[in-house]
This record gives structure tokens, sequence and C-alpha cells, in this order.
């Protein structure tokens, strides 16, 4: 960590003595997939313990029962192990219900807590103004004995949601709203993910997370600067509850530093979720999601995610930060780590005429500029091997028939244009110089085939460009990804209020969506061309350069030997290039001026009358305006969809647009409709998981068996049945009796170990509540 006013508070801590060893905590809530914003924050917390030799717990904040899962705990472990981040610290403030209980009861015994039975509505009233104090409850003065009695009936489940709730008695006259009385615990009827339906009352943020941090033996807790107002019931509870003069140690205290924003992108999980249920992303490893996951999937390296973290520092005020910033870092990394081969998104064929069979070439993986940029003089090649770097080559089949890009030819080319133009030549990348004799036109009137002539090398040629054996290459898919929005703060107005952030449970104001309409519909495009055979001997994790491309790798999900699926991890150059890379502060305070929302909307092709006629339709029936747009301008998709019904439209549009589009225009599609609606059908019963599903469809593509059918010859329902189930988990604890001996010695955390045993053992099917709630009969 580069130096901050956080470090120089532990410096000083260290040497007063007031700490002899410092331990931080990592809290995501479990209600989403973790972002780069988590990815700023976990490095804060991670790297600061790191760096003065302590520990830094990965804690889930899990306690709000509804939309947290086991699903999203084992991503944010996942993605934080692949940060690179030591995660064996693992606790759940779901472990410490009971003990959060106990010390519930502890302040209604001091006198510090009450039960509230006013509506929400009224308990806001009664907390007063800016200008005028609280006014008391009439419930404020109730006895202990009344008190108790009434939170041991909350937790025995005698009382509707809302009925009741557990207040702090601080200070009605406070400037500061969260003093006033804050509400400790509610009433809530919900199925936890790891308690299952043991609790009914669960701990809000400001109680539950001080006192973890209590229980933890925290020494420093570090969050964003909107909890500013927070830290002062932080102290109020470490002062009544965990005095050092009576527990001999010294309480842990919260820090707060400015947040950080990104740019062209929302980090709001809630945002997030409806990207994803709207189908304007595949799921949350979408390439074009901000989420840790995304980027894995993307390409992306954890060094280059570290990097980023390093680079965009520690202050005490919020901050934006130019995307551009985390692209360069992502760059920087893979500049030295990518070797250089060619692959034509957009193929052009070329046919050299005076080439016989053609002939071999041996070209360099890496530039002479890299090579004297690599400071050991070393790079490992995709192979694993390592050879100095001006020796790394591989062998490029130069043949007859090529293919270029298509943008690399014109027939009217624009000023200081230097590729290829009728008459005209250019030089082909290591193998020679080659003139435009003829062009040859398709039906549609445009170039179908260019004849050239390979010159001498005394030739002169005005540019260089890449090229691919027609006949030698291989046939790839290239994802090309972009930036998901089409202007830097397209959430601004939203984030005015944000509910899913802890600590403001009592706001009511709603939420505003806006954000949606500055969707970037050029996000992803996808072509088919060719890549060099080069790249076949490669293992599947390898990341080249694509010479005037990009930085490309195989698409881990989709991408198969026989079916290769490249995304593009970055562009070559920043092709936004709004401003300089740097942090610039947001002054907050400032009020924002009015946005002209329209103008700077992403522009899609108009639509004719009767385009129009069938986007109106289809939103009418529930399409998003996304996939409404495109289903309009492609009748193929339309006609293909329309055979379901209008009953069908909104579930089946995602699925056509997402996963059967190119099928459906190259002709090769064999999933019909209804076979897809059965699929989808499955999915909405929660008979299949999303990744069942998607993996049943590509099998069916191949195999040209209904979905459902491959679903039941293989056996694929999700596993609820508590026979199986009871079986499996007892397969797993007897196969890990060191861990179970662990857990009932009060090692709670091991809990998400054993779920996550389930599952492989299930093949994934295992259904998620119910063995929540039998791994914790069975453990006892």
């Amino acid at each position: 960590m580069t130096p901050n006013f956080i470090t120089d508070v532990i410096d000083a801590d260290l040497q007063s003595g007031r700490h002899t060893r410092i331990i931080t905590r990592f809290p995501p809530e479990p209600n989403g997939y973790a972002h780069l914003g988590h990815a700023f924050a976990s490095y804060l917390d991670f790297m600061t313990a790191q760096d003065y030799g302590g520990l830094c717990h990965l804690r889930m904040d899990d306690t709000n029962p509804e939309g947290e899962t086991q699903e999203y705990a084992d991503s944010i472990i996942r993605d934080m192990q692949w940060v690179g981040w030591d995660t064996r610290h693992l606790f759940y403030a779901s472990d410490y219900y009971e003990q959060l209980y106990g010390y519930a009861e502890a302040l209604i015994r001091k006198g510090l807590a009450y039960v509230e039975s006013v509506s929400g509505e009224e308990m806001a009233r009664l907390r007063g103004t800016v200008d005028q104090p609280g006014t008391p409850s009439p419930y404020r003065n109730r006895s202990v004995e009344e008190n108790l009695d009434l939170f041991r009936r909350m937790r025995a489940g005698e009382f509707k949601n809302g009925e009741h709730a557990l207040r702090a008695k601080i200070d009605l006259t406070s400037p500061n709203f969260k003093l006033r009385d804050p509400v400790l615990y509610r009433i809530l009827h919900a199925s936890h993910y790891r308690t299952g339906d043991t609790w009914c009352i669960y701990p809000m943020y400001d109680f539950a997370h001080p006192i973890s941090d209590a229980i933890e033996g925290i020494t420093h807790s570090m969050c964003s600067l909107e909890f500013v107002d927070n830290r002062a019931i932080y102290d109020w509870l470490m002062e009544h509850l965990f005095p050092a003069r009576e527990t001999g140690r010294t309480p842990p205290r919260q820090y707060e530093f400015g947040r950080r924003s990104m740019e062209y992108t929302v980090v709001s999980k809630r945002k997030l979720r409806r990207l994803v249920r709207e189908g304007v992303v595949k799921g949350w490893d979408d390439p074009r999601m901000p989420t840790l996951s995304a980027m894995r999937r993307r390409g992306v390296t954890p060094e280059s995610v570290r990097a980023f973290a390093a680079q965009i520092g520690v202050s005490r005020t919020n901050r934006t930060v130019d995307l551009a910033i985390f692209e360069n870092a992502v760059r920087d990394d893979l500049n030295a780590r990518a070797p250089r081969v060619m692959a034509v998104t957009r193929p052009l064929k070329v046919t050299i005429q005076n080439l016989g069979e053609g002939r071999m070439l041996s070209l360099p993986y890496w530039p002479a500029d890299v090579v004297r940029d690599i400071a050991d003089g070393r790079v490992p090649l995709p192979t694993g091997e390592r050879v100095p770097p001006e020796q790394a080559v591989r062998e490029v089949p130069l043949t007859r028939e090529i293919v270029i890009e298509s943008d690399d030819f014109s027939a009217d080319p624009p000023k200081g244009f230097k590729r290829l133009t009728p008459g005209g030549t250019v030089r082909l990348r290591g193998a020679g110089i080659i003139r435009c004799d003829e062009v040859i036109k398709g039906a549609d009137g445009e170039p179908a085939e260019l004849r050239v002539t390979l010159l001498g090398e005394d030739a002169k040629a005005g540019g260089v460009i890449h090229w691919v054996s027609a006949t030698r290459g291989v046939h790839a898919e290239f994802r090309l990804f972009d930036r998901l929005f089409t202007v830097p703060e397209p959430d601004t107005e939203a984030q005015q209020f944000d509910p899913e952030q802890p600590g403001h449970e009592d706001d009511t104001k709603p939420l505003n969506t806006d954000f949606m309409r500055f969707v970037n519909p050029n996000s992803l495009v996808v072509t088919r061309g060719l890549v060099e055979p080069s790249v076949t001997r490669d293992p599947a994790s390898a990341r080249y350069q694509f010479e005037r491309a990009g930085y490309f790798w195989r698409d881990p999900v989709d991408s198969r030997d026989d079916a290769l699926v490249f995304n593009r991890i970055i562009t070559l150059k920043d092709t936004w290039g709004r401003k300089p890379d740097r942090v610039e502060p947001k002054a907050e305070s400032k009020p924002r001026p009015e946005k002209k929302a329209d103008a700077a909307a992403p522009v899609r092709p108009a639509l004719t009358s009767e385009q129009e006629s069938v986007f109106a339709r289809l939103r009418g029936h529930g399409v998003t305006e996304n996939d409404a747009h495109l289903l309009a301008r492609e009748p193929q998709l339309a006609a293909y969809l329309d055979a379901a019904g209008d009953k069908r439209l909104a579930d089946l549009a995602p699925w056509v647009v997402n996963d059967l589009a190119t099928p459906i225009r190259e002709g090769t599609n064999r999933v019909g409709v209804e076979d897809l609606a059965a699929l989808v059908t499955l999915l909405a019963e929660g008979g299949i998981s999303v990744r069942i599903a998607k993996e049943v469809l590509a099998e069916a593509q191949v195999s040209g068996e209904a979905p459902a059918s491959i679903v039941e010859r293989k056996g694929l329902r999700v596993v609820s049945d508590e026979g199986q189930l009871r079986a499996a988990i007892q397969g797993v604890l007897d196969a890990n009796p060191a861990k179970v001996a662990e857990y009932r010695g009060g090692k709670k955390g091991l809990t998400g170990f054993f779920t996550g045993q389930v599952m492989r053992a299930t093949n994934g099917q295992a259904d998620p509540k119910t063995v929540a709630r039998l791994l914790n009969e069975m453990l006892g």
C-alpha cells in the first residue's frame, strides 16, 4: 500500500502499543457478484494487513436473508481467491446470530434497548427533522422485563413482519439521525440460505457489523465514506458492550475512506441484477459486466486488477475513476504477456495469382520494442516454453488464397488511407508486398474477392496489414466487447439513493432507473473469421495480441477445440479518448447541471414503419427495449420467436437474442421454438439451473435432440429429494472427519466448505436451500 491516512493511524497505534498485531476484514454482502469496486476495497483491506504482517478476514455480511444465496457467497470467495487474496480466514455474520442475540438482550438488561411497537411510518415521524428533535415513542420506557419478554416472543415467531422492532435507546436530540434510537433488530419471516428458518428476527447492519468486528478481534475496520455517520453507533456499541476496562483488550475502531466510482459502468448490485434479469447481458459473468467473474471470463488477469487498485489510491474524498485507468492497466499487463499472432475478424478473400503451392513462414511472436522492454530478457510463451524472446517464433502458412480484414480495402479510399486500393500496394505482415489487380464484386455490389500479385521487396507500399491463410487458417468466432454504457455516469441520478446499501434500511425514496437508456447497443459485436493455425498448439489459457485487432483469449465457457470462440479482452488503444488517464475528484456538494439525456442516449438504427409495428407489439408483450429493437430489425429472429405465440415472447426473447441468434441467422439452428419453450419452462419451474440450461442448449445444437429430452436422459434436474441429499451429505461428512470435528468445535465458517463439497458430489444439481437446512441438522 502507498502510505495514506489509514497507514498513518496504524503506524501510530503500533508505536503507542494500542495494538501489537493488525487484523482487518473485508465484509461483502452475498446478494450479488463481486465487482471492480470490491476489487479496490478488498485491496485496501488485504494489502494493508499483508504489509503489516497481519491478517485479513473475509466475512460474509449475510444478515439480510432476502436476496442472499450460497451461489453469491461462493462466487465472492472464488473471486477473492482469483484476485490473489488468502481466504482461509473465512467468516459469516450468520455464524454469530446467537451471540448477536445475546448482546441485544444485554443492552435490554442495561436499559439501553427497548421493543418498539409503532409502525415504520410513525417511527420515522417520531425521529423528528433537521430542525426538530425526535419525540419519545410511547413504548420507549417499557420495563426491562417487558422488553425481554417481547423480544423473546419476537424470536419465537409470535408476531408478524413489522409488528415490533428492537431499538437502541441513545439520543433523540442528536443532530446525527443515526443516533436517534436506531433499529437493531427487525422481524422478517424469511428463510436464510445458511440458517434456514431457524430465525425470524434479523440484526440490522449497524448492530451486527461492529459486534462481528469485536468478536473477531478486528483492529481497524475500514469502510467507505457513506458510513461516516454510522461510526457513532459503532463507537456507542463498543463503549457499552466491549469496554477495554472490562474485556482487557482494545476494541476496534472504524475508519472511512473515499468511495471509488467508475465511469461508463454501474456497480450497484440492484442495477446489475436488473441488467441480468432483463437480458441486457447474458449473466453475472458476461464479459461486459464490471464483475470480477466477468473480468476473469473476459481474459483480464488478476495482476492487472491489483495494479489498477493500487493506482487509484486511498483518500478521504469520494472520487470517480476514469475507466481508461483500468483499461490501461490491462493493456500494460498484456503487452509483455501476450505473444503476437494474426487473426482476421471480418474476412475478405484475396487470391495471390502468382503464388503456386505457397510456403511456410517463420514469424516472431514478439516485436523488437517488447524484446527490449522485458527486463530479464525472457518471456513465457503460450506453450509454457521459456526461450529468449528474439528466438520465439511460430510457423505461419502463406497460401494462394488468404483473407484480409474487409476494412483494409477501399474502392474509394479517403484521404490518408494507407491500406489496399484498386491498383495500389500494401505489405502483408511478414509475407511481402502485394498489388491489387482486380476486384470481384458479389451480388450485393460489394467486394467479394481481390486478385493480387505478390511483388518483389524493391516495391513500395504505403502501409502494413495482417492476413490469414484462407485454406489453412482456423475458423473462429470473435466477440468484440466494448463499454456497456455510452455516457461516463449512467446512474448519476439513481445514485442519490440505493436501498441495498447497509445502514439505509429506513429510507423510502424511490430508485431512479433511468440508467438503462444509456446502454451501448454496440457493447457486443460478434463476427466470424479466421486465425492462424499456430494457436491450436497452445493451451486454452493463452492470451494473444491479434495484430491490429486487440488482445484476445479463448472464451472459457463457450470455446471448444472444434469451435473456437475468442473474447476481445481490450482494444490496443483507448478508442473513446475522452481525456487523459487520471483520477478526478468530483465536487459532490455542487448542484449537477441538467443533462440532455436524449442527446446522450445511444443511437440505434432507425426502424421502418413495418419494423416499428413489430417493435411496438414485442414491447407490448414485455420484451425488453434492446431485444425488441434487434428482433424488429431481423425478420429471421422475429419469425422464429413468433411461432411460440404471444404469451411466451418475454420469456423466450432473451434466449433467442443471446443464445440462438447466430445459428438462426446462419441457418444452422437445430432447436425448435417449442423445444426452447419447454427448456425455459423447466428453468422457470426450478427444475434446472441456468448453467444446465445453457449447456443443454449448446448440446442440442450439435445433436439435434430436444433440450428437455437431454435433461431427462442425463438426469440433470435439480435434486431436492431429501433421501438423496442426506446420502450425499453423509458421504461428504464421512470423507472429512477432521472438518466435521472443527465445525462441531465451533468453526462454523466451514458450512461453506461442506456446501461446496455436496454441490460437487451432486454435479451442481443439489437444491441449495435443502442442502443448507439438512447440513444444519446433520452437523448438529
